[in-house]
């Protein structure tokens, strides 16, 4: 039997990172460089070919419309590129929610792509990475890998990259899922799917935008006023999301201005600083008359990157935008 030929795209992050002890907490993110790690897994035994290829090393902090350009250019080739059967991102984990839902929403769902990460870096006492990374090669060889839409391996969990979140700082098991939990269990030796694939045959659902519009996340708090929505409109920002209270609320006030802004063409977006649970259109906010939009299931982070190529794809009407969003 051939084995599965995974093109390994790397961005840096914890999975390559190096300290200067291995039971201290200060590292390097993206340290190592791809090839090194590809060798550690390699020695194995894995049956599959892996490709390295560098697009970044760097802390995934600093990712942005660049490092996402490539990533995508990438995938697509892979995509078309019959003698490549999945694509595998090493990436950090601070903002792979933020580059797995980009990929998600401008991507097809002809092969698989999995991003994979660590909480701790290569050279610690109990990293994780080499586990996440065989998993992954695990996932990315398996034939009913495909039509899932992108995803994200860790902590022995498959994960929807649409519904995966970072919920701790450090924990090894630090992403959560919602409103839809783990598509699989995976070790190195093991995977178990708990569905059939649900997209096959999907095409992207939007190109992939030339450039990412300025789009802001306000957060709420007790006491402010509408200043900062000024602010954010006098910087030029062509959508704000509300990081809102409880069910994405906000002082009256904010709300105002955040109408105001919608009004101009600005389409806003209220989503909900707390950690789980759906944004519902005109439970305590009268959606329909400010103008707003609900986030749904989306957090701050994912609804922003969904508003940017909404935006870019010229999508602010907020009944379309709303649309957007009940689809998550």
């Amino acid at each position: 039997m051939i084995p599965p030929r995974i093109l390994v795209l790397g961005t840096g992050g914890t999975i390559a990172g190096a300290g200067s002890s291995a039971t201290g907490a200060a590292y390097r993110p993206g340290g190592l460089a791809l090839e090194t790690l590809i060798a550690h897994l390699d020695a194995l035994g894995l049956a599959a070919q892996l490709v390295p290829q560098d697009v970044a090393r760097i802390g995934s902090q600093d990712i942005g419309m660049a490092e996402w350009r490539a990533l995508h250019a990438a995938c697509m080739g892979a995509l078309a590129d019959p003698a490549v059967d999945a694509v595998i991102i090493t990436h950090g984990t601070d903002t792979a929610e933020e580059t797995g839902f980009l990929l998600d929403l401008t991507l097809p769902t002809a092969k698989p792509v999995i991003l994979v990460g660590a909480m701790r870096p290569a050279d610690a006492v109990g990293t994780d990475g080499m586990r996440n990374f065989a998993n992954a090669v695990k996932v990315a060889s398996d034939a009913a890998a495909a039509g899932r839409g992108v995803m994200l391996v860790m902590g022995d969990a498959v994960l929807p990259a649409r519904d995966a979140r970072k919920a701790a700082t450090s924990a090894i098991d630090a992403f959560r899922t919602f409103p839809r939990g783990p598509l699989a269990r995976v070790t190195p030796s093991s995977l178990d799917w708990f569905g059939p694939p649900h997209r096959l045959g999907e095409p992207a659902r939007y190109p992939f935008p030339a450039e990412l519009p300025r789009v802001a996340i306000l957060t709420a708090g007790a006491g402010m006023d509408a200043k900062p929505v000024e602010a954010l409109l006098g910087i030029g920002a062509r959508g704000i999301v509300l990081a809102g209270m409880g069910q994405g609320n906000a002082p009256a006030s904010v709300l105002e201005a955040l109408s105001r802004a919608a009004a101009s063409g600005v389409p806003v977006v209220r989503a909900s600083r707390v950690d789980e649970g759906l944004v519902d259109r005109n439970v305590e906010v009268d959606d329909d008359a400010l103008g707003l939009v609900a986030a749904r299931a989306l957090g701050p982070a994912k609804a922003r990157m969904l508003l940017m190529v909404l935006v870019a794809s010229g999508i602010t009407d907020a009944d379309e935008v709303q649309a957007a969003f009940d689809r998550g």
